[in-house]
């Protein structure tokens, strides 16, 4: 597995869009939404949980149900819906080789929310994820779109397109942990209650480390760390179901 994330990029996984690295950790994200009428809703776990990588290739993701919280009356709390994800990476060149990574994703949704707090159908997301690096500053993206298994015509489809841009603030000394970074995040509605509709959120935040917890007796950093890190997703469009929404993440790669 050290091997595996040898062969790509060192960057550090952005705020919301999914890496196209391989990674293995646990992970749990904190989401505060606040709506059009300025009601916020708390999203506990946000969908993530343990990464694991049990090939090459290969990276997969069992995410737990997220608790969603809600300060709107009469609006009941509860369990999000159960959903993973897998990645097949096809391509991968680290700092040395060529800085650049290409990866598939392959992510499903079960509707097993409780009190209205997820979907009424399984839903399939594939999607493709590119990055490309230069010194400290690297670039990624990630195209895909949602494909409900029944009630497509009234869920309708989702294509969704993240960009990140990141920048390292150092190589060496403290510095080397901070990575400050903006995400161009949107969704684009073809058919249901919102065909036609266009929502982008611009995201600016920062992401520390990942910070070794154990060296070895010569004093490298072990593989158990710990990366954290937030920022805040501004509705640059029109429509949008919310805005200002605030992101806090905690990470502990092993």
């Amino acid at each position: 597995m050290s091997a595996t994330q040898a062969e790509q990029p060192h960057w550090i996984t952005p705020l919301v869009t999914v890496t196209p690295r391989l990674e293995q950790e646990f992970r749990a994200d904190f989401l505060r939404q606040t709506n059009t009428k300025l009601v916020d809703t708390w999203n506990y776990g946000n969908g993530k949980g343990l990464e694991i990588i049990p090939e090459r290739h290969i990276e997969l993701l069992f995410n737990v149900p997220p608790f969603i919280s809600h300060d709107a009356p009469g609006s009941n709390d509860g369990f999000g819906d159960v959903s993973f994800n897998s990645k097949y990476r096809f391509f991968a060149r680290n700092e040395e080789r060529g800085n650049a990574i290409i990866t598939a994703f392959f992510a499903a949704s079960i509707p097993t929310g409780k009190n209205g707090n997820g979907s009424c159908c399984a839903v399939v997301t594939p999607t493709l994820a590119m990055g490309k690096g230069w010194g400290n500053f690297d670039l990624t993206t990630t195209a895909g779109g949602s494909l409900p298994i029944t009630n497509a015509k009234g869920l309708g489809h989702t294509i969704a397109w993240n960009n990140v841009a990141q920048y390292r603030l150092a190589k060496e000394g403290p510095a080397r942990f901070f990575w400050p970074e903006v995400e161009l995040n949107s969704s684009f509605f073809k058919g249901g209650a919102n065909d036609g509709k266009v929502t982008t959120y611009a995201t600016p935040g920062m992401i520390i480390g990942r910070i070794p917890l154990r060296h070895d007796a010569s004093g490298k950093p072990g593989r158990l760390g710990l990366t954290f890190g937030a920022g805040e997703e501004i509705a640059v469009t029109s429509f949008h179901a919310n805005n200002h929404l605030l992101i806090f993440t905690a990470r502990m790669p092993f």
